[in-house]
């Protein structure tokens, strides 16, 4: 029956870990190509901070999957993971209002679409 706990918590935790690393991932990537300018006229501090931020976390998003590649034992439940979950967080208020801000500044926002016609 432990085996069985065992595995299905190594699953979960490693699918919820791979997940928040692609979060991570993707959002300091976005940050990174962004020009710095764009950061400066919508205001939401610098590219400096949200490219320090982001990429923090997902270093440490890659730090607490490590044990997993590294010998097959279940990623760690503790400081760890708390860290984790904050980088993620922190991806995700990237990702949920800067992004979008970012987005309206180069033209590819929501209220930016071409219309051709009335209809």
């Amino acid at each position: 029956m432990s085996f069985f706990l065992y595995a299905a918590t190594f699953f979960i935790l490693v699918v919820l870990g791979a997940v928040a690393l692609g979060v991570q991932i993707w959002a300091v990537s976005d940050c990174l190509r962004t020009p710095a300018a764009d950061f400066q006229r919508v205001y939401k501090r610098s590219k400096q901070f949200w490219g320090g931020l982001t990429g923090v976390s997902a270093f440490f998003g890659f730090l607490y999957l490590l044990p997993a590649a590294a010998s097959l034992t279940a990623p760690d439940m503790g400081m760890l993971m708390l860290i984790n979950m904050a980088g993620a967080t922190v991806a995700g208020v990237y990702l949920a209002d800067v992004r979008p801000a970012l987005a309206e500044v180069r033209g590819r926002g929501r209220g930016n679409q071409s219309r051709g016609s009335s209809w």
